[in-house]
């Protein structure tokens, strides 16, 4: 069995959760069951089926739950371009955020490649 928290890319998907839970409590009040909800989902899944893939038994399962990771890791990417398009993100939280999931995105691609 894997240790998920040996891998890098657990831990900028970790991150990320956590930046997105502080940003989404600026959101409105309307948005808290909508879009909001989405970005927290979209974004625990990345790290949280990493670990899972972790506990897998074979390479093909855990490369499975990376490429959901990697699913979840371009819905957050639209997510947050949606939120600063209807002007809940400002410019800057936007280009930390969009640069922060692309490392997510990479590193997810990269280890999928070497599996």
């Amino acid at each position: 069995m894997r240790d998920y928290r040996k891998y890098d890319v657990w831990k900028l998907g970790h991150t990320i959760t956590l930046k997105i839970y502080e940003v989404i409590k600026l959101f409105p009040k309307s948005e808290q069951f909508g879009l909001a909800s989405q970005m927290r989902r979209a974004a625990y899944s990345i790290p949280s089926n990493i670990s899972e893939g972790c506990g897998r038994e074979s390479e093909a399962e855990f490369k499975r739950f990376l490429v959901i990771s990697q699913g979840s890791a371009s819905e957050l990417e639209y997510f947050t371009t949606l939120s600063k398009d209807l002007g809940y993100l400002d410019e800057t939280s936007y280009l930390v955020l969009s640069d922060e999931v692309n490392k997510v995105k990479r590193s997810l691609n990269n280890l999928i490649q070497k599996i």
